[in-house]
């Protein structure tokens, strides 16, 4: 799969702090913020600081360091969020998936009790 990155999609953006957003949590790897328009109580999204497209581009070609600093901001929003009853984590991805920003970022959302993700 050819990954072609655009480095003017929002989250871009937001990382070189050209749009201003409401910070979780960030380090040296991961930037999270609250999601602009909430589909939950909790809706917090964590975006790798690094230019990747998708979940699985980030799989591919980050390096074990992004890698675990990007898990280790999902476990520290879970923890600042206080989502101890549970959470959904989505990762949208590409056009049958419903990505809107082509920057891999992962959707934190609890608070409430959650619906089935799909009709059985």
């Amino acid at each position: 799969m050819n990954f072609e990155y655009d480095d003017q999609n929002i989250f871009a953006r937001i990382l070189r702090g050209e749009i201003p957003n409401k910070t979780v949590f960030e380090n040296d790897h991961a930037l999270a913020f609250h999601d602009i328009e909430p589909q939950a109580p909790v809706h917090v999204l964590i975006v790798p600081k690094g230019p990747y497209m998708s979940f699985d581009h980030f799989a591919d070609a980050a390096s074990a360091d992004e890698q675990v600093g990007f898990m280790q901001a999902v476990a520290e929003v879970c923890r600042i969020t206080g989502v101890t009853d549970g959470f959904r984590a989505i990762a949208n991805t590409r056009t049958h998936g419903v990505q809107d920003v082509p920057h891999f970022h992962l959707h934190i959302l609890g608070g409430t009790q959650l619906g089935r993700m799909l009709p059985k």
